[in-house]
Formats: structure tokens, C-alpha cells, sequence
């Protein structure tokens, strides 16, 4: 049984800062969103995930920002059913461990609390921007290898939870989000929707994969279709992330604390074949090439519907839903 919440989702003005603990994640567009990164430095995934912090590419939502430098590539992907971005990254500068083969976060965990514990996400993908916000049901975000992808499907969609399927948490962003980020490259694509998660044709025949319990190798035998994309247009980094120019690391969070009468946890089992001495060569990664490692996942629904809301009530809706999650 893990504690409880390691942070917060009342965000704002006096929380914004690379020591922020904010939990409340945005992801937007190409170059308006937060990844999920451990709230000190030098962490393992598979240690922390349950303590992941928002690190975001604009300031003004309470968080941490994304350090200078941290992207190398980047695509970024809309279909009718979801919003997708994957890329290179320096991934030590959101405090994962160099070389650290990660694993996935995602709204459900093991107990049903997600990953991060308490960790919830808004989007104004489908409501036109602006303030338009709606609180995002369904997604699912790897990194390690100094890769992420990262998917947030349109909770008004009859298949949010297939698209975003989170049970395929050890084979990574080549099985879960087929992707064609190039280093060098900043774009932005229309899309047509991947085949869901884990399902595949075999001699014309839809074929559903299973992945193995803890212990065993993951090792799928198909090859998931890559899905076709259109409209392609390229960006300039640093006219993308301008907001980023003279942001660093910050002090790590060394000096951060958990809200009081908080308890920590790790929040997840180590990735396969790691032990105390660090992570071992496994079979997996959420790169481009490889495989994802172990993070917490089970087959749940989602317990909530999507809210549509203004930013200026988010506070009101973070109280809510604490209530909803830790009661």
C-alpha cells in the first residue's frame, strides 16, 4: 500500500520553479506541454515514478520548467482520437539517472491511484485552445534512454482507453506509440490513427499480444504498423522554446519537501533486471529501438468523465479531485 500524494495540484504563482512539487501537467500542442520527471536528481523510473513533478515547456502554470537544451528532436502528431509528441532528449535534465532505461507513468497504477500518485492532466487540444481546458482521462507517457513519447487521448472519444492503453507498460514507444522523431527535426503532422496498443494483423487476422508476468522477458514477435501522416510542417527549437532560453536545472530539488503529513514512496518496482548496483542491459526501453521497462499497470476503466473548465478554475477542480482520489 503506498502513502499518500508526494505533492500537490494546487498550482500557481508561488509554486512555479525548479523546486516546484506541483502534479498537474498540461500537454497542448508541439510546443506547449510537461513531461513527468523525478522531483530530485540522479533517480531511477522505476524508483520514483510514483513521485514524478511536472516539468513544462511554458511558465505560467505553477511547475517546473523544461532546462535549456533539453530537446534534440521532436514530432508531434493529432489524429481524430489523440494527440501525440516523441523525441530525443537530454533526459538528466528532469532529474532521470544517465542511462536509466525508464518506464511508463500513466492515470491507473497498480492500486488504481496512477502514476504519479495523484498526478492529473488538462488539454486544450479539443476545445479550440485558449482557456478551453478539458481535464484528460486517458494517456500514457514513457521515457528512459533519452527518449519519451507521450499520448493524451480526446476523453470525448468512444476508445480513449484503448488508444491510450496502459497495461503494455515494458515494451515501450516503438509498441505503444509508433513514432518517426528524427534528431535535428522539430515538426508537427496530421495523423491517422495507430492500431490500438498490443493488437496486430497476422495473415489478416487481428492478433492481440500478451505481455509476460514480472521475471520472464518481454519479447513480441510482431512488428506494429507505423501510422501514415500528412500536412508536415518543421520548426526552429529555439523559436519554439524561447521561453526555455535561460532556464537551468535549478538545485535539483534537493531542497524539496512533501506537502506536510504527506509520506513518501517509491511508487514502483525496479525495471527488470536492475539491481542496487543500477540497471542491467534488459531486453527493453522507450526508445525508438527498443523495448520498454517495468512500471506499474493494470487493466482498469477510467473512474472519471472529462471536465471542461477554464484555467482560472483549476484550483477549485485540483480540491475536488483530491477529494475524489484520497478519500
Amino acid at each position: 500500500m503506498r502513502g499518500r500524494q508526494w505533492g500537490y495540484n494546487i498550482c500557481n504563482s508561488t509554486t512555479e520553479g525548479q523546486e516546484s512539487l506541483c502534479q498537474t501537467s498540461f500537454f497542448n500542442s508541439l510546443d506547449d506541454f510537461c513531461l513527468w520527471g523525478p522531483p530530485e536528481p540522479n533517480a531511477m523510473i522505476g524508483d520514483s515514478e510514483g513521485e514524478g513533478v511536472a516539468w513544462c515547456t511554458k511558465p505560467g502554470k505553477g511547475t517546473r520548467l523544461i532546462p535549456e537544451g533539453t530537446f534534440k528532436g521532436l514530432q508531434y502528431i493529432k489524429t481524430s482520437d489523440y494527440i501525440q509528441i516523441a523525441g530525443f532528449i537530454d533526459q538528466t535534465k528532469i532529474n532521470v539517472a544517465a542511462g536509466d532505461y525508464g518506464g511508463e507513468f500513466d492515470p491507473h497504477g497498480a492500486d488504481l491511484r496512477g502514476n504519479p500518485l495523484g498526478g492529473i492532466m488538462y488539454s486544450n487540444a479539443w476545445g479550440g485552445g485558449g482557456e478551453n481546458y478539458q481535464q484528460v482521462i486517458e494517456w500514457s507517457y514513457f521515457v528512459g534512454s533519452d527518449f519519451f513519447c507521450f499520448k493524451a487521448c480526446d476523453p470525448a472519444g468512444a476508445n480513449d482507453d484503448k488508444y491510450c492503453e496502459h497495461i503494455y507498460d515494458r515494451i515501450g514507444c516503438n509498441y505503444n506509440m509508433p513514432n518517426q522523431a528524427k534528431e535535428g527535426v522539430f515538426e508537427e503532422c496530421k495523423g491517422e490513427n495507430q492500431d490500438y496498443p498490443g493488437e496486430y494483423l497476422e495473415n489478416g487476422v487481428t492478433m492481440t499480444y500478451t505481455q509476460p508476468g514480472e521475471g520472464i522477458a518481454p519479447e513480441p514477435t510482431y512488428t506494429p504498423r507505423m501510422p501514415g501522416s500528412s500536412e508536415c510542417v518543421t520548426h526552429t527549437s529555439s523559436v519554439l522554446f524561447a521561453a526555455l532560453a535561460s532556464v537551468g536545472a535549478g538545485e535539483g530539488g534537493t531542497d524539496a519537501k512533501p506537502t506536510e503529513g504527506a509520506e513518501t514512496t517509491a511508487g514502483g518496482p525496479k525495471p527488470t533486471g536492475a539491481s542496487d548496483t543500477g540497471n542491467t542491459n534488459t531486453p527493453g526501453s522507450p526508445r525508438p529501438t527498443g523495448t520498454g521497462t517495468p512500471a506499474s499497470g493494470t487493466d482498469a476503466e477510467p473512474e472519471g468523465a472529462a471536465t471542461h473548465l477554464t484555467i482560472s478554475a483549476f484550483s477549485l477542480m485540483a480540491i475536488a479531485l483530491s477529494a475524489l482520489f484520497f478519500s
